[in-house]
């Protein structure tokens, strides 16, 4: 299904003509997405790049790593005075040289890929620290039977009706677009439609057309719970990338004339900074402290089961923030695993198994976590959640909360790296 969220405002808009370097970086990675399909996610520029680089002659793999390489070596004299502009196309140049690497089978091991798409050196998370997690968890989840099982108790309890999954979405995304527009001006006639998918590896997706448009899917293989769907829609719409990416379209493409983020490229470090953006957004909007009453306000619109008692929802939607926190900390078994799979060389029996029992996943989402962990295209992504909440969250909590939203907008409008984060960090500003 697909559900139409907004109202474009109407008109022909005009795409800004690349300079020679950001054409020559949209060609690259039209070129490499010939060899790694998935890899450019999203493309709004120039129509006539993108037939050029399906009409001319197919580039081997090792070569289009030498023309990142030759890219990387103008940058000094083609972006002399921009330096925030200069260091983002350099790091996404390392990590289109290594994709490439990659494929031209040059042997660059896991750990090394993950650091040299994402500009980060990948933590793995402390056993202990999930097992205290699980141990707070089963605290607020006591009774009979293995935690897993309680858990998957809890989330029947919170399962929304099948039949209004869209509805919900409708509620959020309405609320969530308001206080975005509160909080920052919003691109004129930005536009969101919604669909409901079934077999994807992921829970949510933003496909972003250009002209400040999103697709916006939800997958429901698996029983869509209303705590975590809450987050789920912030991430994939306002705060999260729908707005980022509609703002950067119109400032930095539009305003400045930086073409280059008119390609939305994946495994790339401008992922880090987006998972991690629409990550943080998700928290603005959906803070613990406001949850209890979102939840009590939308179980009756989800029709979950607990709706029709009014004083076991509030109890319960007290409970779920609680619930919540500790299950984002059992969350990093999923990087764990991921590096257990790649960089130890596992068996793939013994990650689920890991998914299972320390991840405290019940066995169809223990599969499902493994499913895109294992895909092709998605085996290094898992890290730019992980790591990139992490050092955004230092950055942002730099500042009271009251100025948190001004200071997030900077994450919307601005061509941010993890090393320009990690700068920022080291002044303390």
């Amino acid at each position: 299904m697909t559900r139409r969220l907004t109202t474009a405002v109407g008109g022909v808009r005009q795409v800004p003509a690349p300079d020679p370097l950001a054409r020559d970086y949209i060609l690259l990675a039209l070129r490499l997405d010939q060899h790694l399909p998935g890899i450019v996610d999203g493309f709004f520029g120039p129509a006539d790049l993108k037939a050029k680089a399906d009409m001319e002659q197919l580039r081997a793999p090792a070569r289009l790593a030498d023309d990142a390489v030759a890219l990387r070596g103008r940058l000094a004299a083609e972006v002399p005075d921009d330096e925030p502009r200069r260091q983002w196309l350099e790091l996404q140049l390392v990590a289109l040289e290594t994709l490439a690497r990659v494929r031209a089978r040059e042997p660059i091991d896991y750990l090394d890929q993950v650091s040299r798409c994402f500009a980060i050196t990948p933590r793995r998370r402390a056993d202990a620290a999930l097992e205290a997690a699980a141990a707070a968890l089963g605290e607020l989840l006591p009774g009979p039977g293995a935690l897993a099982e309680r858990v998957a108790a809890e989330d029947e309890r919170w399962t929304i009706d099948p039949t209004r999954v869209g509805v919900v979405v409708d509620a959020l995304a309405a609320r969530y677009r308001a206080w975005a527009a509160e909080h920052y001006d919003l691109p004129p006639g930005e536009d969101l439609s919604v669909r409901l998918v079934h077999d994807q590896p992921w829970s949510g997706y933003n496909w972003y057309d250009g002209g400040y448009r999103s697709r916006v899917d939800f997958n429901l293989d698996l029983p869509v719970r209303l705590p975590a769907f809450i987050r789920v829609v912030a991430h994939e719409t306002y705060p999260g990338h729908h707005l980022e990416h509609s703002c950067k379209e119109r400032v930095l493409v539009d305003e400045r004339g930086h073409a280059e983020a008119a390609i939305l490229l994946i495994n790339t470090p401008e992922c880090l900074i987006s998972e991690g953006l629409a990550e943080l957004g998700a928290e603005l909007v959906s803070a613990p402290d406001v949850l209890p009453d979102l939840l009590v306000e939308l179980a009756p619109v989800a029709a979950v089961p607990l709706a029709g008692d009014a004083g076991a929802l509030r109890d319960a939607a007290v409970r779920q923030a609680a619930i919540l926190e500790q299950r984002r900390v059992l969350d990093g078994a999923r990087l764990n695993a991921a590096l257990m799979l790649h960089a130890d060389g596992l068996p793939r029996p013994d990650v689920l198994a890991y998914l299972a029992e320390v991840g405290r996943l019940g066995p169809d989402r223990a599969a499902k976590q493994l499913e895109f962990i294992e895909h092709p295209l998605w085996r290094l992504y898992i890290f730019v959640y992980f790591e990139g909440e992490d050092l955004l969250r230092e950055w942002l909590h730099l500042v009271p909360a009251r100025e948190r939203p001004h200071r997030f907008g900077r994450l919307l409008t601005e061509p941010h790296t993890p090393l320009s984060i990690r700068a920022e960090l080291a002044a303390g500003r």
